[in-house]
């Protein structure tokens, strides 16, 4: 039952204490996989748009605020102004296996007084995506968050970018439903789409994570033997 204040209206659970958590750091976060470094275009912006010139195509930034860039120095130009943003702040993915940046991800939204974050930007290339490497990058930033103390990770996207929704539920996130003609980009309207794990959640969908991220799960080709979606879709919230 929820709680009822003076007056014998319903009212939120209190929270015994809260604290707002921290700004998250411009630190590096490692994993086996991957490890993620806060963008610098002298570091990253050259090897990621090498990388972003793997694919046959331009379709990976359809979905995309920005991009796609004609040239290099257009790409060097928009990571010479994420590396100064604290909102978004902005992580280049490093694949381990080769040592070179693979793919970009963010924390943005970023709400310390209500404990509220979330991921987005991301985009990734032929070097990181569709492997182990990606999915830990969103496990480290995921466990970053709630170590850091925030009680709500958010992920939101385009309700019409079909692969976004389905790795959204695949990283453990409910979705909550969506928000109609929210955003205005690239000349078009968005649906916004928008799911969410909260910090009593996490527990159960960081263990999940991290049974699919051991190596046992992976056999001598490196295939999973085990999905991640078959792990967190027993742990999603059903939308009422």
């Amino acid at each position: 039952m929820a709680a009822v204040n003076e007056f014998g209206l319903p009212v939120g659970a209190t929270l015994p204490g809260w604290k707002a958590p921290p700004h998250p750091p411009r630190s590096v976060l490692e994993g086996h996989y991957c490890r993620l470094e806060p963008i610098d275009a002298d570091r990253h912006a050259a090897e990621l748009d090498a990388a972003n010139r793997l694919e046959a195509d331009d379709r990976g930034w359809t979905y995309m605020s920005n991009g796609p860039y004609a040239t290099a120095a257009d790409y060097r130009a928009w990571v010479e102004t994420m590396q100064t943003r604290s909102d978004p702040q902005f992580y280049a993915i490093i694949d381990l296996a080769s040592g070179k940046a693979g793919g970009v991800a963010s924390y943005m939204r970023i709400d310390p007084a209500n404990g509220c974050i979330e991921v987005g930007g991301i985009k990734l290339t032929p070097l990181v995506s569709r492997k182990p490497a990606m999915t830990e990058a969103m496990y480290l930033m995921m466990k970053n968050a709630f170590d850091l103390g925030y009680r709500r990770y958010e992920w939101k996207c385009d309700a019409l970018n079909a692969p976004s929704r389905q790795a959204a539920r695949r990283f453990g996130f409910s979705y909550e439903g969506i928000f109609e003609q929210a955003v205005v980009y690239k000349g078009r309207n968005r649906d916004t789409a928008w799911f969410s794990i909260t910090d009593r959640e996490w527990p159960a969908i960081r263990a999940a994570q991290e049974q699919w991220l051991a190596p046992q799960n992976f056999d001598a080709q490196g295939r999973q033997k085990t999905s991640l979606s078959a792990l967190t879709a027993p742990l999603l919230r059903k939308i009422t």
